[in-house]
């Protein structure tokens, strides 16, 4: 027993392993953690007996490290999280108020002192997000630029999402209707807009399905009609309820297409990027307007026409 304690406590005093434990507390299998404000920064803090509690004996579901050599008596850890202080991965605070926090003068480590993590886990994959973040927001700036073909697939791309985010909202209306009218409340993916939750929160869980509280008879009686009656139409009235669906498949196909908005010509398009500048028949044209062609002469109206002409090449000078 002495010579596995002598063992796990060298084997602490090493950085490098003392550094593979903290990645190990600071993963999501380590302790619980509560959130506050010291120096005006959010940091992560718990106290010094959960620590110790918590290398001694894991929560339950959690599997310690192969790699690291597990605590067999309380003073080792708790000589440990004294390293941990000592190689500054941690810190003893002290509550000035609810959720704030001052760093104290005692360094030392006690089970009853609040310790607040330092040392912020392997930073490899925020590194690699805050890049790919950086790449993504500078490719999306370069648009203009971007070849033809990917500007038509990140139009399709928008498109399709568009239309999917469109048709699951619809369905899970037209599903939770169908259930509500029997008196049960069904939600497909029901927290799918929660905005207090994360990404992969968000589609758990998959389905929703309890009673429908009392005092709605009324109101499910009223959709049932609604709803029979809507079903009843597109039943009877086969050419208005097809009308109706060709009319929402050329919809689609056009905003595939890019041409449900469209209000300009094809060579507007395409040359919206060149300088606009008046052609020769529209100078003529504002000459004949704003002269007479009684009082002025030939000679006159030339020499006008060549001043317009010299002005409109300077102009696209000073644009080039």
């Amino acid at each position: 027993m002495a010579s596995k304690s002598t063992d796990t406590s060298s084997f602490y005093e090493d950085e490098k392993n003392l550094k593979v434990l903290c990645d190990f507390l600071r993963s999501n299998d380590g302790p619980a953690v509560r959130e506050a404000v010291e120096m005006d920064k959010r940091v992560y803090y718990l106290k010094g007996e959960k620590l110790v509690n918590f290398m001694m004996e894991p929560k339950k579901g959690t599997k310690w490290p192969k790699s690291l050599p597990k605590f067999n008596t309380r003073q080792e850890a708790i000589t440990v999280c004294g390293e941990l202080c000592n190689y500054q991965f941690i810190h003893r605070s002290v509550k000035r108020g609810k959720g704030d926090l001052v760093i104290s003068r005692d360094r030392e480590f006690d089970e009853s002192g609040i310790f607040t993590w330092i040392y912020e886990g392997d930073k490899s994959f925020s590194h690699f997000m805050t890049t790919l973040l950086i790449a993504g927001f500078l490719f999306c700036v370069c648009f203009p630029i971007w070849p033809n073909f990917l500007k038509v697939f990140a139009w399709y791309m928008s498109v399709s999402m568009l239309l999917v985010i469109f048709f699951l909202v619809t369905l899970r209306g037209v599903l939770f209707l169908s259930v509500w009218i029997l008196g049960f409340d069904f939600w497909f993916l029901p927290n799918l807009f929660d905005e207090q939750l994360g990404f992969v929160d968000s589609f758990k869980p998959v389905y929703s399905f309890q009673k429908t509280k009392e005092g709605q008879l009324m109101y499910r009686i009223a959709i049932a009609v609604g709803f029979s009656s809507f079903c009843w139409w597109a039943v009877t009235q086969p050419s208005e309820f097809d009308g109706f669906v060709k009319g929402q498949g050329d919809f689609i196909k056009d905003l595939y297409a890019g041409t449900l908005l469209s209000d300009v010509s094809q060579t507007d398009k395409e040359n919206i990027d060149k300088p606009k500048r008046d052609s020769l028949e529209d100078l003529l044209s504002s000459l004949e307007s704003s002269d007479d062609p009684e009082e002025v002469s030939e000679e006159e109206r030339l020499e006008k026409m060549m001043e317009s002409l010299m002005d409109a090449e300077e102009d696209l000078t000073d644009e080039e």
